[in-house]
């Protein structure tokens, strides 16, 4: 593997993910992003991670950072307001649930 190309390292995190290695592809996922820190889709992804393995608080980190990467990207906000629900932060799930909404329907 290239240890300078980002996606290398995410399409490995993808497959360690796949195969249900959550900290394995955290790793690759970090160090995707070490390489390139606004690879929305690596944040996206490392979020998904870290909710399988039941860490909330780094889930909504991640989700956060992707949003700052990919702000207009309605998949992001979906899964900020999924989180923000699962941590009872009701308004604030609300408020992603909104955006996400508004950036669906401006998709072709």
């Amino acid at each position: 593997m290239a240890e300078t190309d980002p996606k290398a390292f995410y399409k490995s995190g993808m497959g360690k993910f796949v195969r249900q290695d959550f900290a394995g592809a955290i790793e690759e996922f970090k160090k995707a992003v070490e390489l390139d820190p606004q690879y929305g889709d690596v944040h996206q992804s490392m979020a998904h991670a870290y909710e399988k393995l039941g860490d909330l608080d780094a889930a909504l980190a991640a989700a956060q950072q992707a949003a700052q990467c990919s702000p207009d990207d309605f998949l992001v906000h979906t899964s900020l307001s999924i989180l923000y629900q699962r941590k009872g932060m009701i308004p604030q799930a609300e408020a992603e649930k909104a955006i996400a909404a508004q950036l669906q329907q401006r998709r072709p």
